[in-house]
Parts: C-alpha cells; structure tokens; sequence
C-alpha cells in the first residue's frame, strides 16, 4: 500500500512537470524552435548519459545497445520511435512558443484514444460499447473544432499521433526508461551537433551568442526532458495501469489553465462544447477501462481459488 503511494505520487509530479512546461518554453521564445530541439536533443543525451554513469549503470547500457543491435527489428524500431519524438518535440516547443497552448493541451488529451486507435489497427482489440460511444464523441469534438477553425487541428493531431505511435513502439521494447532515453538521443544526437554546427556557422545560433540566463536555459532542457520521464517510469511500476490513466490528464489540464488565464490564449464557446466533448469521451473511456480491469482482477482472483 504505501509503495502504492508513493508510486501515486511519483506520477502525480512527472504530470505536474509536463503541465507547467509551456511556461518553461514561453522563456525561450526569443530563440527559434529548431534550435530549442537541437539543444533539447543534445543536453538530454549528455545529462542522461551522465545519469547513468553516476548510477554506475554504463556497463547496462552498453549491454543494452548491443542486445539491440542483435535484433535489428527492435534497433530500427527505436530509431523510428526517436524520429517520432523528436518531431513531437519539435511541434510541441513551436506551438507553445506561437502561442498554441490551448491546441497542444487538446493534443494531449486525444492521445491516449489514438493510442487505443493503434491497438484496435495493428492488435486487433475490440472495443466495448461505452468506448465507442466514446470514441464517437471526441470524433465530434475534433470535427466541431475544424469547422469553427476552417481547418484541421493539425498541432493537436500531430502531437497526439505521433507520441501514440511512440508509445506503441515503446511499448513492445523492454529498456530501462533512464538508459532508454540515453539510446534514443544517441541515434538522433550526431544530427542535431551536426545542425547546431550549421547555425554557428552561418551566425544564426543563439546559444553562446546571448545572455547567461538563455544559456542557462537551454542546457537546462535536457534535465527537463529526462527528469519527468525517470519519474513517471518510477512511479508507474508501482500502481495500477488505470491509475496511470487517470493522472495522465494532469498534464493537459494545467496546459489548458495555462494557455487560457496565463497567456490569454482564446477559448470562447465552440472551444467549450468541442472540449467538453473530449472530456466527456475521455471520463467514458477512463471509467469503462476502470470497470475491466477490476472485472478482470475478480475473474483472476476467482479462477486462483
């Protein structure tokens, strides 16, 4: 019980540091987005590196690229999954910075019913009734907000498919969470110093060039990227998959406050109904999940007696 708890609130921060992070970014707004996720890219591979090795850990990671290596289906696999991340990166830092907090928060509550999209494609699971009523709403919601905005979402679409088909990778390889990140900024580093090479030589590089508190800053983005990410696998282990799920909407909902009262992004009636559609499909979802698994865990315990 009390490792429960803890692992509650291990998750709760890894959410609360997702949440408040269009704050962090809105600081760096003077700086382009593509150098933002060079430098992201790059400090997040040298303090996950460093982690490791504080850990005592180089020796498992090592280990780790070499089984990987062993099996080229899971090697390419990750590859693609650091692609999708870094453009998920790469779409999140730029629409915080222009001032589409309000979308990226919609993006995030859309991924996990994308990721539920996935195993229905690719896993063949079935949904139940109350889910596809669910599904049925937020597909709404999304299209009540295309015909108000006279396009589609594409940042929240983009952002909730692209970490949904992450995930799914992720899912089916089996890495420590802290070494794992280290792997995935290896394969995409040399690209970025590569680029960062590019903008300091055409004299387009802010780092190095502005005021000590942007320098800061940007180192800073690779403990923000691997900080939360440690936390949540930490404390996931500990607690119930729906539990995880239930939490996750943290994250959104402080982007949603954020954008809103803070950078007074606009939120007028349309946005209301599209939105309350999603939550309404998200809180049907979450609960019917709830319901399964419990359902499930009775089924186990009755078949063990």
């Amino acid at each position: 019980m009390q490792s429960e708890k803890s692992g509650i609130l291990w998750v709760v921060g890894a959410f609360l540091f997702w949440g408040i992070m269009p704050i962090y970014w809105k600081h760096l707004e003077h700086v382009q987005s593509d150098e933002i996720l060079t430098g992201r890219i790059v400090w997040a591979f040298v303090s996950t590196v460093l982690a490791v090795l504080i850990l005592k850990n180089g020796r498992h990671l090592i280990t780790d690229i070499r089984e990987l290596w062993k099996s080229q289906s899971q090697f390419w696999s990750l590859f693609i999954a650091t692609v999708l991340i870094s453009g998920n990166w790469f779409t999140y830092i730029w629409a915080v910075n222009h001032n589409y907090i309000v979308q990226t928060s919609l993006g995030y509550y859309f991924n996990p019913l994308v990721s539920v999209l996935l195993g229905i494609i690719f896993l063949k699971e079935r949904l139940s009734s109350s889910q596809k009523v669910a599904f049925l709403l937020a597909f709404t919601g999304v299209i009540i907000l295309t015909v108000s905005y006279g396009r589609i979402p594409w940042i929240a679409l983009c952002l909730a498919i692209t970490f949904a088909i992450y995930g799914f990778i992720k899912k089916n390889i089996k890495l420590d969470a802290l070494r794992g990140l280290a792997i995935e900024t290896l394969f995409i580093t040399p690209f970025a110093i590569g680029y960062y090479v590019y903008l300091f030589m055409n004299g387009q590089a802010v780092f190095l060039h502005g005021d000590i508190k942007t320098d800061t800053l940007l180192i800073l983005t690779g403990i923000a990227t691997a900080l939360p990410l440690v936390m949540y696998a930490k404390g996931v282990q500990l607690i119930p998959l729906y539990v995880a799920g239930f939490i996750q909407y943290i994250a959104p909902t402080l982007m949603l406050f954020i954008g809103v009262v803070v950078y007074k992004e606009s939120f007028g009636g349309i946005e209301l109904l599209s939105f309350s559609l999603i939550w309404a499909a998200l809180i049907l979802f979450t609960v019917s999940k709830v319901y399964e698994s419990i359902a499930t865990k009775k089924a186990a315990h009755g078949s063990s007696k």
